[in-house]
This record gives C-alpha cells, structure tokens and sequence, in this order.
C-alpha cells in the first residue's frame, strides 16, 4: 500500500485525501491535524449563522470516514510534535494543506493599539477555536471599524450587527453569544480604499447585511460616483455589477431609524489609528481616487472616523512551513503541479495543496480541482515513492515517540459533548470552546 499523510483536515486536505482513494484502490492516507476537530476553516472560519456552507462538514465527513482514510487529530507537524523529516520515514509522501495561517498587516502607525484586532482573532473567537482568548474586543465600544471589503470583512461587520435572537440558533459558543448580545455598538463601518466595483464581498453576502432586523444600511451617493463602473454598470462583469446595484439601491433608502446602523465606505486608505487615552479611539482615512488603471491615488484629504474597536480584514497570508522552501513574496511553498520545487528542482515525496500551494483565493470549492491536481502529480511518482521502506502503520510509531492522536471517535466523542452543551443551555449544538474542555470531551469524559 502506499501511505501517505496529508497535513490539515480543511477542505484542501479533505479533497486530496477523496482523490488519492478514488484514484488509486491502494492508497491509505492519513489525515493529520494540530486540533483535535477536522473540517479547518469550515469549522472555525464560516460564519455561524451560515448553517448551509456549514453543511459542507456533511460532505468532508464522508471522507474522512473512508476506509482508507484515517483522521489522526491533535498532531502537531514540524517543531513542537512531528519534525518534517520524521514523516517523511513514516510515509511514502507527505501532502501539506495548511492553508494561510497568518493575516496580512497594515503597515501604518498605531496598528496595535489595544482595541485593534485583526478579523481572523475576532472569527477564532465566535467560533470556538481552542487558541482563541476572549481579548474583550466589545469592552466600551460603541463604534466599530471594519478595514477591508471581502466576505471575511462583511461577515465580522454582520455579526456585531447581529441580536441574541439571530444568533442563539447557531453554534457560536455561549461566552460569545452572551457578549455579543450585550454589544453597544450602533455604528459599524466597513471601508474599502478602492471602489465597489473592486470590491472582494460576492453579492449574496453583501445582501444579507440588507436584512439584519433593527439595522440600517447608509451608503453615501457621492462615494459611490467615484467609482468608474458607476455610471455604466452594464459594462462591469456580472458580479461587480450586481454588486453596484445592490449599493445603489441602499443609497437611495432614507434611514428607518433603527438603533444600529451599518455605512459600507469606499476610497478610503487607511493611514494611522488615533490613540485615546492608550486606546484605539478612532481611524485616520486618506481619501482616494480611481487612477484610471485599476488602482487608486490619494488625494491628500483625511477623514477621521470614530472607533473604540477596528477589525483589520485584508487578507491572509502562509507561513514558512519546517523544513520546506518558502517563497515570501507569495506567501507559498514552491512548486509544480504540488510537487515541492526546491531551487527549481521537484522534491519526490513532498507535496503541497490548497492556500499554501496557490494562495489565498477562491472559495471552498476551489480546492477541489487544486487538490485533485496535487493527488494526480504525486499517483504519477508513486513508483518511485514504493522504493521506500516505511513503517506498516505509522501511527503505532507516533505513539512511540509521545504523540497522543485523537481519532475519529474521539472526534465523535466531542461532537457528542458539544450537543449535550447544547441541551444543557436550551440551543442546538454549541462549540467547546477551549483545549481542555475539547481533549476531556475527546477522551469520554463528562461536561
């Protein structure tokens, strides 16, 4: 049989796994992930109130309950657990899908200010991730800034606007219901320094920020008529189009006077968050114009927008991975068709899928032909991989060497914890929100 481990149980690796099976009857992987949950960003980066790309865990879990397929959680690859070399002699090949691990930054003054967050933390705290804290991100906040105009920066932007009833149905755990239900803030801003035909958000997320109970949506006409698509919408793909329309419409809607207010931004460059008395207390914006090529100029003219909490979402970015080549312009590891190039030359028995392969973009379903070519170059060398002696089943060697694999009842041990959680405080299934109490739950004991 040829063994292989592939690294991350997010989509990518989900789908690399599905293809080395279906492909070859004589495949076995394993599924490596630090957490002791699978799914990856499905779990820990959708938003709660999604429940249908949510249900995408349906179709992940189907895969890892192959009998081919073997899901090893709470393995760490590369230093602190499993060193890269190591896999390397327990597998024939070793397939990474770590996806972007680290957020891309602003680069101006007064970024890390307290009270400045990137997205990602926020996410990883409503959604239960074990290495989240709770930073207080609400504390004092009346007035929120959301930097960036992708799904991630609408997503963010629509729960602080969202109420206990929205959000009780969903699987976000209780500390952060409770916080989020007691907010204060009644104004959010979501600032893009380009215009709405450049926008990242697709048009249906944009949408649902139109149906938040007890919100306004307030878009300023003169912002939207910079934009060189506004004038001759027919003219814009479809997308951007849809998602002019969409915005043209709000901007045309008087205020209802609801008690919370949503003001999507456009030219606007950030260039420095203002401190009040140690804190974040407001956002320095450079106004911008179309430079007739795709970007923007500045114009010299500054707005400050007041803000006790600014969310930065522009974009993640990959880490260098042990022992791997690593291309830092990029944020990628080097290859061909997933094989690890290093100095240009194919690395047999080290492959790469999904963010990490290619970079952050797409959507989920993205991955699948990304892994599908991934699982297709590394089938082609499986000859030459079959030189190699490896271990008939890796994991007693990983137990041997202090590793401690949550396996996939211990997984179902856990979604077994979360749904008595659930019970207990009158919701459906409710996340676990931390190390302990998601290892106790994996390991059969009771909440």
């Amino acid at each position: 049989m040829l063994r292989v481990a592939v690294v991350g149980s997010g989509p990518s690796g989900c789908y690399t796994a599905q293809s080395l099976v279906q492909q070859d009857p004589e495949v076995c992987v394993d599924v490596l992930d630090r957490l002791p949950c699978p799914y990856g960003l499905v779990r820990y980066g959708v938003a709660p109130d999604h429940e249908k790309i949510k249900s995408l865990q349906n179709n992940l879990r189907t895969i890892l309950e192959h009998d081919r397929v073997r899901f090893l959680g709470g393995v760490q690859a590369g230093p602190g657990g499993v060193p890269a070399a190591r896999l390397r002699e327990l597998y024939h090949a070793v397939v990474y899908c770590v996806g972007a691990a680290t957020d891309r930054h602003l680069g101006i003054p007064g970024e890390d200010l307290p009270g400045s967050w990137s997205a990602t933390q926020f996410v990883s705290w409503y959604s239960a991730h074990p290495d989240a804290v709770d930073a207080g991100f609400l504390r004092d906040a009346r007035s929120a800034v959301v930097i960036g105009v992708g799904n991630v920066a609408v997503d963010v932007t629509r729960m602080l606007a969202r109420g206990l009833a929205e959000l009780s149905p969903t699987d976000m755990p209780q500390a952060a219901l409770t916080t989020l239900a007691a907010s204060r803030v009644t104004e959010i801003h979501m600032v893009g320094r380009r215009g709405p035909s450049q926008a990242r958000f697709t048009t249906k997320e944009l949408r649902e920020l139109g149906t938040l109970p007890e919100t306004d949506i307030a878009v300023d006409p003169a912002e939207l008529t910079l934009d060189p698509g506004y004038t001759d919408p027919a003219a814009l793909p479809a997308a951007q189009r849809r998602n002019v329309e969409v915005l043209r419409g709000w901007s045309g809607t008087p205020p209802s006077g609801a008690p919370r207010r949503i003001r999507p931004r456009f030219f606007l460059r950030p260039v420095e968050l203002l401190a009040e008395q140690g804190h974040v207390g407001a956002v320095r914006f450079e106004r911008t114009v179309p430079d007739g090529h795709g970007g923007v100029t500045g114009t010299g003219r500054f707005e400050d927008i007041e803000a006790q909490l600014v969310l930065r979402s522009v974009g993640y970015r990959g880490v260098p991975l042990e022992g791997l080549p690593f291309d830092a312009d990029s944020g990628t590891v080097p290859n061909l068709a997933g094989r690890v190039l290093r100095e240009d030359v194919v690395t047999p028995g080290e492959y790469v899928a999904g963010w990490i392969k290619r970079g952050p973009t797409g959507v989920i379903g993205t991955n699948r032909p990304c892994a599908k070519e991934t699982a297709t170059s590394l089938l082609e060398d499986a000859s030459l991989l079959l030189t190699r002696t490896v271990p008939d089943d890796p994991l007693t060697a990983l137990r041997a060497e202090g590793a401690a694999p949550v396996e996939w009842r211990g997984w179902q041990s856990i979604e077994q914890a979360e749904a008595l959680l659930g019970a207990s405080l009158g919701r459906g299934v409710v996340k676990l929100p931390d190390w302990q109490s998601l290892m106790s739950a994996a390991h059969g004991d009771v909440l």
